[in-house]
């Protein structure tokens, strides 16, 4: 899924080929969160002290790489005038905590009570609840057509929950959690677009990131990782976090948002494939029906927003 898509691109055969790429890419450094989850959670790391040093070292990456930029003179990012400055430091401040704190918990806490793909499968109701959101508290208008992929959205999200399968534990948990990974990651777009455009995708993650970080770690008091769990950490920071929204950009800038969302949407179909290999994870046949439903209903919503 991308959040900070851009009506620009090159079309160019070869330069829409590497934004194919480079979009498959974040798309699959976002699916092995999963694989990292399970595998530090078997570790012997809890899922919400995962999501604590995801934010603090991912925001650490970008803090870095902004500092670079500035070092070399490169635009750091877009200005923002003095005057909406209060409104901006508002709109950080609700998407640190939306989009970081509850965010980047909820998506391992999901993985660790369920599963790998129930928790990636609900994740992607995120584009219902951009619309219901849109609809809320922006005024944004609703088409039949997307009152109905919502109500789609909903009724393969209720499938899924209700189907269970091998290695796929429904319950309050994993469902609400993964329910609330969809309803959060939707502040990537109701919230983090705008601070895209107006600070910067890069400045926007090095100021949100470390911050929600600090509260996390307020909140859950990690344990200092060993050895083995630094390897696993550094590989979903950068692999999983800071390397995927490289990509991203990349591939946005060759790819028309329209061609790119329908690669993104690869994600969770290689998260699921993941957890059949890596973990014997099987769907019931209604709870694939309802996969299907919920990845139609993203894409389609994707396309049309």
């Amino acid at each position: 899924m991308d959040p900070s898509t851009s009506d620009l691109s090159d079309d160019t055969p070869h330069a829409a080929r590497l934004g194919y790429v480079a979009i498959l890419v974040a798309a699959s450094g976002w699916a092995l969160i999963g694989v990292f989850t399970r595998r530090l959670g078997a570790d012997g790391m809890a899922a919400s002290e995962l999501a604590t040093w995801r934010a603090l070292l991912g925001g650490a990456c970008f803090a870095l790489q902004v500092a670079v930029a500035r070092r070399a003179d490169a635009p750091g990012g877009p200005s923002v005038p003095a005057s909406r400055g209060v409104g901006v430091a508002a709109r950080l401040a609700a998407f640190c905590l939306i989009g970081v704190v509850v965010f980047f918990a909820s998506l391992p806490l999901a993985i660790e009570a369920g599963g790998i793909t129930l928790a990636y499968v609900l994740l992607y109701t995120a584009p219902a609840w951009v619309a219901l959101g849109a609809r809320m508290f922006l005024g944004h208008r609703l088409a039949a057509i997307d009152v109905a992929l919502v109500g789609a959205t909903l009724l393969g999200a209720a499938a899924i929950s209700a189907a269970g399968g091998k290695h796929i534990t429904i319950g309050v948990a994993s469902v609400g959690w993964g329910l609330a990974s969809g309803i959060t990651y939707a502040s990537y777009y109701l919230l983090g677009r705008r601070l895209f455009a107006e600070l910067g995708a890069a400045r926007t993650y090095a100021i949100v990131l470390p911050a929600g970080g600090a509260i996390l770690a307020l909140l859950v008091r990690p344990a200092w990782p060993n050895v083995s769990q630094w390897w696993l950490l550094a590989g979903l920071t950068v692999i999983s976090t800071w390397l995927p929204y490289q990509c991203l950009a990349v591939g946005l800038a060759r790819v028309p948002p329209s061609r790119a969302v329908v690669v993104a949407t690869v994600e969770p179909v290689l998260a699921a494939t993941l957890g059949a290999v890596f973990y014997g994870e099987r769907p019931g046949p209604l709870g694939i029906v309802g996969g299907v439903t919920v990845l139609v209903a993203a894409t389609l919503s994707s396309l049309r927003r």
